[in-house]
């Protein structure tokens, strides 16, 4: 799976919550200010060239549907930003933002609780 550009990554948030949908539809829901429909267009036709999505054409226009699924991308790319900049460790992870206190004790305990859950048999 190929990593996304940020602005790919824009626009496939977006079509992962329409689902299937055009690119206007894409254009109006994205942040302000949105690029031009030419640009997102092109946006658009690299994710269907990286296999993230695929499209049904209607006369001069095509439909688009994702074919990634979003948990499976949020996997990989939390996996490499946790190699790339963690040293391959959650803990160094959980550890910096607890440092950074962008994380409370009660969300700690929560994480805590949703671990010792799935190790019971």
């Amino acid at each position: 799976m190929e990593i996304l550009t940020p602005q790919e990554e824009v626009a496939m948030l977006i079509i992962w919550r329409l689902g299937k949908c055009f690119v206007k539809d894409i254009l109006e829901q994205y942040p302000k200010p949105s690029p031009p429909y030419t640009t997102l267009a092109s946006t658009v036709k690299n994710l269907e060239r990286k296999g993230y999505v695929e499209s049904r054409r209607y006369g001069n226009t095509y439909e688009y549907t994702p074919v990634v699924d979003e948990t499976e991308y949020k996997k990989q790319f939390v996996s490499g930003f946790v190699k790339d900049y963690f040293c391959d460790s959650y803990s160094e992870l959980v550890t910096f933002f607890a440092r950074e206190q962008r994380i409370s004790a009660n969300e700690l305990k929560e994480i805590i609780r949703i671990i010792e859950k799935q190790e019971k048999p």
